[in-house]
């Protein structure tokens, strides 16, 4: 079963930076993720999500190429890159992979204007040295599917201060 958790931050930057090292730890296999997408909220209340993937350009640029081969075998090859990158571009536009796009805009209204949220769809987690890594990154749960004790344990890593290390001289 899955856990999905839903992060604020002050910034894009910080968000992007905290997604950026939970993808590392995602390769040092101590995360599994479903998904990771960072949600904007600007000035004007518009919502930008920034998936990991750009479905649509992906299965456009897939069916420009099935296209292609599809247009040699019938030798007229400029029409099957262009229904192949059409349909490929259709198919990935309806293409809802991860966590639904629609119930994260929904949650990230309740965003300040200017500030971002991190959203993990969480497969599976060594808990205590994920927490470890996250110490001190800052930001403020908005939603989690943990349980209690986990969530708290999540807002305390997130909200504990790193000791300042010493400038050498």
């Amino acid at each position: 079963m899955s856990d999905l958790v839903f992060v604020a931050f002050p910034t894009e930057q910080k968000a992007e930076e905290v997604r950026k090292r939970v993808l590392e730890l995602q390769r040092e296999y101590l995360i599994e993720l479903g998904d990771a997408v960072v949600v904007v909220k600007d000035e004007s209340g518009n919502i930008k999500l920034n998936q990991l993937l750009n479905l649509t350009a992906l299965s456009a640029a897939s069916g420009a190429m099935w296209g292609t081969l599809i247009g040699l075998i019938f030798l007229n090859p400029l029409v099957g890159t262009a229904i192949g990158a059409a349909s490929g571009a259709l198919s990935g536009k309806l293409t809802d992979v991860g966590i639904n796009d629609k119930f994260m805009k929904e949650s990230a209204e309740a965003l300040t204007p200017g500030t971002a949220g991190l959203f993990l769809l969480i497969r599976k987690v060594t808990a205590d040295k994920v927490l470890a890594e996250l110490k001190g990154v800052g930001g403020t749960v908005m939603h989690t599917s943990f349980d209690e004790n986990k969530e708290a344990l999540l807002r305390e890593a997130l909200a504990a201060q790193t000791a300042e290390k010493p400038a050498l001289s």
